[in-house]
């Protein structure tokens, strides 16, 4: 079976893909960091203690958003290389 010959166009593309999942990956990353701080800072503020429930939600939600962009930037990304090779 031939091997399929990319352009130039083709490989930008590419690159441009990989480089948009990067981006991606660090918004998923982003949203956890204000996930998380936001629920340590409703459980650490004493004004805030009827909401601790909220805090801990929110902390929960962090971990989650984490492993969904985790997975989605290897998923992603082993898709990318089955379409190079």
């Amino acid at each position: 079976m031939a091997k399929y010959e990319m352009s130039r166009t083709d490989l930008l593309a590419l690159e441009r893909t990989k480089l948009a999942n990067e981006r991606t990956s660090l918004a998923y990353f982003r949203t956890c960091v204000v996930f998380l701080g936001s629920g340590l800072a409703i459980l650490k503020i004493e004004m805030f203690n009827k909401l601790s429930m909220l805090g801990y939600f929110f902390i929960a939600m962090a971990a989650l958003i984490l492993v969904l962009g985790i997975a989605r930037f290897f998923y992603t990304k082993r898709t990318i290389e089955r379409i190079v090779h």
